[in-house]
């Protein structure tokens, strides 16, 4: 197994290769000796028969958390500033999240991953590159934090609860509303601070980046994953489902839950219809819904989608309108960023909807478990 500073070592030659690659042969970059321990490597960068070159000090790190960025890399290049204005920093690593790399870019601070994620800006000799690599980290790329990850059905009823019900939380609390397990709870809350996604005063979470949160969480899921779902046709169109749905058998109607464009158009519209998606509960057989609501097997042309609920806690907060269950507007937004098609612009118009009316969704902090409301 390697150790981490043959690892290190590695990385920094091979973000070297990819610079010079980048530059181009009428550019050299050049390793100089490396005085101080506080960086990884100094580079000299300058083009062929130009005089003028720019030095640049390398951090080279297996993860680029936000937290990572902030604590550390903004003060490094703070006071590297106040001793050289021409010096310029520049992390590499094997992948960087479009969060990091935005607090990179807004501290001037140049980045450069593997996949091809690539951001530097040097005044003097003039170099800009921007390039786009993967949203999304390899299955190679070491984690950020601990191997908790977004991901799964587990991450999501954490998500939610964090979303929904305003701070202060305490993870025990957390563990206990969502009955999972403490060490797991403790671990997703390292990840999403490390991610700067909640912060926390000793034990206590004091603020979470609900916005962002969901769009972490949307990252790392898909709705419409294979086998999750099954396509069928209304005969008689979407708005004769909504109003079957209500005459159903109690079973029927708890079990079923308006997911996607027709919950997020409660709040906004981008456009009008769109797939009918609806959640079938874990109680439910797909088949007879589909029977019940007379609905018909296609394999192209579906206007409703019968989505196999990945867990009962996407029914957390739901809300009955004229009979019919509608998903809670965090998860209606989160499904929307994870749809396909016209969905994620749904999804971050629900948002911005929900940022300006944070009172029209989020629980109040004694009443987070309200039972869904029949209107």
């Amino acid at each position: 197994m390697e150790s981490p500073l043959i690892r290190e070592a590695h990385l920094l030659e091979q973000g070297i290769r990819v610079l010079s690659g980048l530059l181009g042969p009428e550019w050299q970059v050049t390793q100089r000796p490396n005085k101080s321990k506080a960086f990884d490597a100094l580079l000299e960068v300058r083009a062929e028969g130009d005089s003028t070159f720019t030095q640049l000090l390398v951090e080279a790190t297996q993860a680029v958390p936000p937290r990572f960025v902030v604590e550390r890399l903004v003060p490094k290049v703070q006071l590297l500033r106040e001793v050289n204005h021409y010096t310029n920093l520049l992390v590499i690593a094997p992948w960087i999240s479009s969060q990091a790399r935005e607090l990179l870019r807004q501290n001037g601070i140049g980045y450069l991953d593997l996949t091809g994620n690539v951001g530097i800006r040097v005044s003097r000799p003039a170099i800009v590159i921007h390039t786009v690599g993967a949203e999304k980290a390899p299955r190679s790329a070491p984690r950020e934090s601990s191997r908790t990850t977004l991901a799964g059905p587990k991450a999501g009823r954490l998500v939610r609860l964090l979303a929904d019900v305003p701070p202060p939380h305490r993870a025990t609390d957390l563990h206990r509303t969502s009955a999972l397990s403490l060490p797991y709870v403790s671990r997703l809350l390292d990840t999403l601070e490390d991610q700067l996604l909640i912060r926390r005063k000793g034990r206590i979470i004091t603020d979470v980046d609900w916005f962002q949160l969901l769009h972490a969480r949307a990252r790392e899921t898909s709705l419409l994953s294979h086998g999750s779902y099954r396509g069928v046709l209304a005969p008689n169109g979407v708005p004769a489902v909504l109003q079957e749905i209500p005459q159903l058998s109690t079973e029927y109607v708890d079990g079923l839950s308006v997911t996607g464009s027709y919950a997020a158009q409660r709040f906004v519209q981008v456009a009008v219809g769109g797939q009918l998606m609806l959640y079938v509960a874990s109680w439910l057989n797909v088949d007879d819904v589909a029977d019940e609501l007379g609905l018909l097997p296609v394999t192209d042309g579906a206007d409703v989608l019968l989505l196999n609920e990945p867990d009962s806690f996407v029914r957390k907060r739901a809300e009955f309108v004229d009979g019919v269950q509608y998903v809670a507007p965090s998860q209606a937004a989160l499904d929307c960023l994870a749809g396909p098609g016209r969905m994620p612009a749904e999804g971050e118009a629900l948002l911005e909807f929900m940022e300006r009316q944070p009172d029209k969704w989020r629980a109040l902090k004694n009443n987070s478990e309200t039972r869904p409301v029949q209107h």
